[in-house]
């Protein structure tokens, strides 16, 4: 017997539920399909928002045949055969590689030429971004694009068309549970479906909460997003409220969200509205993601804790994070300055610091140029007095002994 996530798979582009960012009709993404122009792709989300689906309505609209891979398995020679196998086909192939960001170097290589060539259409997928696992050269002959979430609306729409259509009973309170602990995962909101409707008709809320105790994915059974509740614990913590913090770390947890991730956030979080008012907060982050990644839940939980409390409890400066900004911003408007000689490799006129006290005046940027404004606050104002000091105690090279 078909499942209800296989039955009810779009077929087309105007059945795909949710991500109108890309298929409305004025979308660049749907002309680009639409003219049979669309580049090679890599197309990322989360589970059951319908990355694999949308690269099958894609080779069928496109007229192309369709090949499915996973990068976990996949094997060059399988590639290799494939490509020649189209070596002189009139229309060439889509290739789909899911968990295209596990690629291996060696992989990503055998794939260039091919996708230079045109050889085939080449479209990955993966649940994380795959742009921080591909190579440079992968990258610049593809285009990123997002399949976002499926919002509660969407979903209800859908789950009333399958309830009608397969003459399932559900109870209010059930449906909603249905919904919101799937967390935008249809394929997860129809396989609950399925195994409560075998269960017993119609569908109670307690039958749902034993076959699925927990949100799968947002930490709640509500209508709160997976990214909301992040953005609450970092907010909570950025405004040094420690049982806001806690709170939604708890419920970050309690909805099984790796711990891994958490721990990523908030070592973000100590980078970025820390800083340096207090460095060892970014040791501790760094030293709690080692750490969970390796003992996992229950027990990190205590660490991703003890992490929330510290920040949310150190002196905050995001001093650092707008200096990089500064200076990148200056760079993208046009701002590319030339190298001074003396600070080139091999110069003959550099000053060596060291053998002037520590500091010496010299040309670093040919062009006076200000990023990094100090908030003096914590440890960042000891760092203004050591750079004062420094240079006190340094000298110019021309009144030198």
């Amino acid at each position: 017997m078909i499942s209800l996530a296989l039955k009810y798979r779009p077929k087309t582009l105007e059945e795909m539920v949710g991500q109108e960012h890309l298929l409305a009709p004025d979308a660049p993404f749907r002309k680009l399909v639409e003219a049979d122009a669309l580049p090679h792709s890599l197309l990322f989300g989360p589970p059951g928002c319908g990355k694999t689906t949308l690269a099958r309505i894609l080779a069928n609209k496109l007229g192309r045949p369709f090949h499915e891979f996973n990068a976990t398995t996949l094997k060059i020679d399988e590639l290799r055969k494939l490509f020649r196998d189209y070596a002189n086909a009139l229309q060439k192939p889509l290739v789909f590689i899911d968990e295209v960001h596990r690629l291996s170097k060696t992989q990503q290589e055998v794939l260039l030429p091919y996708m230079e060539e045109q050889r085939a259409l080449i479209i990955g997928a993966s649940t994380q971004n795959p742009y921080y696992a591909l190579t440079a050269a992968i990258r610049s002959r593809s285009h990123l694009f997002e399949l976002k979430t499926i919002d509660d609306a969407a979903m209800r729409r859908m789950l009333e068309r399958v309830l009608k259509e397969e003459g399932i009973a559900v109870e209010a309170e059930a449906a909603e549970y249905l919904i919101h602990s799937s967390s935008g995962d249809l394929r997860a909101m129809l396989g609950l479906l399925e195994s409560a409707a075998a269960v017993e008709r119609p569908v109670t809320l307690p039958t749902l909460r034993s076959l699925r105790p927990q949100a799968i994915r947002a930490g709640s059974a509500e209508a709160d997003s997976h990214y909301d509740l992040a953005s609450a614990m970092i907010k909570s913590i950025r405004g040094s409220d420690v049982d806001a913090g806690l709170y939604w770390l708890a419920r970050l947890i309690e909805g099984g969200e790796p711990p891994e991730f958490l721990a990523r956030r908030l070592a973000i979080l100590a980078a970025e509205d820390i800083g340096n008012a207090n460095p060892n907060a970014l040791n501790l982050a760094a030293s709690t993601l080692t750490i969970v990644e390796h003992i996992g839940y229950p027990e990190a939980r205590i660490p991703l804790a003890q992490l929330v409390i510290y920040l949310a409890s150190s002196p905050k400066s995001n001093s650092a994070y707008k200096a990089v900004n500064r200076a990148q911003k200056a760079i993208r408007e046009g701002t590319l300055l030339p190298i001074p000689p003396q600070i080139k490799t091999h110069s003959k006129s550099y000053c060596y610091p060291h053998d002037h006290g520590g500091w010496v005046a010299q040309e670093y940027l040919p062009k006076k140029m200000k990023f990094y404004e100090s908030k003096g606050i914590g440890f960042e104002k000891r760092l203004m007095e050591w750079q004062q000091k420094i240079r006190s105690n340094g000298k110019n090279p021309d009144n030198s002994s």
